[in-house]
């Protein structure tokens, strides 16, 4: 295994020994017991969208593993003055360990891997968001336990996050069901595939327009911003199509009893969900939150160490 491009590339095997090692380096931050395992090595981190989260938590990730992060913004690089990616890819890998990329086009994740001779990690594209998923679960299996048959219901956008739901949860044995708008659903490949991983492990997806039929018994509710980054012009449309997906208390009353609210942020509140519920007893969002950076070490530390 050398990239980390997708959720649905990894096997179930791989996936379970990132969330093993994840938990592990959580363990040793807490306690304070050194695991520099990319001792002298260094992470390129490309940016072309912007961010908190994932550039906060590469950046301190490295240094934890005793290694260093470079942060390279599309002004920063000659790849945002029309260098190929080609040249780009050869270039970086002549000088860095790694490359973490956060950017519009998937393809361009992919090339840096086709071309490069070095890890390449998707740090989020408009297709998908693996490193966040790999989160996700570590925080479901701190709260829920053991992940094979678990059931989370996913309501709002067809987007990248729900795309790598689909296949992390698939891959791990889970029941994931997705509700979003008529207009709004999920890539038809991305379903064909997660069916096929779920098929393969145990776990079930369901594809719907009715958030109370995804929500009913899950163990776990998970909701995203309405408005990705890009989309500000159509706000106005999505807020009226996206209406009755708000995470609420009805609908969060749905789930299972000990059910936990997931939400990658940034959170809009009033909008794609409550205060109630996201500021909620059961919300689970900053543990969440603080482990993109622990599953974030564990991916580094499988792809570079």
């Amino acid at each position: 295994m050398k990239h980390l491009l997708s959720l649905h590339d990894w096997s179930a095997d791989e996936m379970k020994e990132c969330l093993s090692l994840a938990a592990k380096l959580k363990k040793q931050q807490q306690e304070g017991i050194p695991h520099h395992i990319l001792q002298g090595k260094t992470l390129g981190m490309i940016f072309t969208k912007s961010s908190t989260r994932t550039r906060v938590s590469f950046e301190v990730g490295m240094y934890q593993l005793g290694g260093q992060a470079l942060f390279l913004s599309a002004n920063d690089i000659q790849l945002g003055r029309g260098e190929s990616i080609y040249d780009t890819a050869k270039v970086l890998s002549r000088f860095l360990d790694g490359i973490m990329i956060r950017t519009f086009k998937q393809e361009d994740v992919e090339d840096l891997a086709k071309y490069g001779s070095i890890p390449i990690i998707n740090g989020l594209t408009d297709l998908l968001h693996p490193c966040q998923i790999l989160a996700d679960l570590l925080t479901i299996q701190e709260h829920q336990g053991e992940l094979k048959g678990k059931k989370l219901a996913y309501v709002g956008d067809g987007n990248n996050v729900a795309h790598s739901l689909l296949y992390g949860c698939a891959k791990m044995g889970m029941e994931v069901a997705v509700a979003t708008p008529e207009n709004y659903t999920c890539d038809e490949k991305v379903v064909k595939e997660a069916k096929e991983d779920a098929a393969a492990n145990g776990g079930k997806v369901l594809i719907t327009t009715d958030a109370k039929e995804a929500a009913k018994n899950a163990n776990v509710i998970y909701t995203d911003t309405w408005i990705s980054m890009g989309q500000e012009d159509q706000k106005a449309e999505k807020v009226k199509s996206f209406a009755p997906y708000q995470v609420n208390d009805e609908l969060f009353g749905l789930a299972h009893k000990d059910a936990i609210f997931l939400h990658c942020l940034p959170a809009y509140r009033g909008m794609e969900v409550t205060e109630s519920v996201i500021d909620g007893p059961r919300s689970a969002v900053f543990d969440e939150a603080e482990n993109r950076l622990h599953a974030q070490k564990a991916v580094m530390a499988m792809l570079m160490g």
